[in-house]
């Protein structure tokens, strides 16, 4: 009887163990940490919801930070990655490079290396890529945008050309200060990412 109690309890351990399919990473800026927002109203909330309603369980982890650049997020990533063992880690950086002017070619150098660091930890990339608005002149967006497509086609990526499709510069998309989307907009940008994602899972 003990010995079958015990088995019992080992099987219940490692059922409860191999439930969960695996663990999501999100490593981005405001745009993901809902900067303005309540953080439950989030795209990566929704993502957790959603995968939830379709009976996915993945953990999803949003080590987002406001503000953040390449640069920040590549110095977190090695805690990150060590901290939660993700199986994906998907990356959202970039934006704040670009509004402060930062060389692109840093931009590419430092998302290089995260994709590297979190391949050699065994988890797969998605990239979501940016764009700037025009009034940054032309060869500096066009350099900015590259360095998203150069990145998916040399590591063959799974991504997402611009993340704010269909949310930037459209009415109600934005909050009042043009750069951060409104709750409204948090469904579109899931939207955007689900196509590139559930295949994957």
């Amino acid at each position: 009887m003990r010995a079958w109690i015990l088995a019992g309890g080992l099987a219940c351990l490692l059922w409860g163990q191999s439930a969960l399919a695996g663990t999501l990473l999100v490593v981005g800026d405001s745009i993901s940490a809902a900067l303005g927002l309540d953080t439950s109203q989030g795209w990566v909330a929704l993502l957790e919801q959603r995968l939830a309603a379709k009976g996915q369980p993945y953990r999803v982890v949003n080590a987002s930070i406001s503000g953040d650049t390449s640069a920040g997020g590549l110095a977190r990533l090695p805690r990150l990655l060590e901290e939660h063992r993700p199986d994906w880690v998907v990356l959202e950086l970039g934006g704040n490079d670009g509004l402060r002017g930062l060389p692109p070619d840093q931009l590419k150098q430092n998302l290089d290396a995260m994709i590297a660091r979190s391949r050699d930890a065994g988890a797969e990339v998605i990239l979501l890529g940016m764009r700037l608005p025009p009034n940054y002149g032309v060869r500096y967006t066009r350099s900015f945008e590259q360095v998203f497509s150069e990145l998916a086609r040399q590591w063959q990526l799974p991504w997402v050309p611009f993340f704010l499709e269909g949310v930037g510069g459209v009415d109600g998309m934005m909050q009042a200060d043009g750069i951060h989307p409104s709750a409204a907009a948090q469904e579109r940008l899931l939207d955007n990412l689900w196509p590139v994602l559930e295949p994957l899972l």
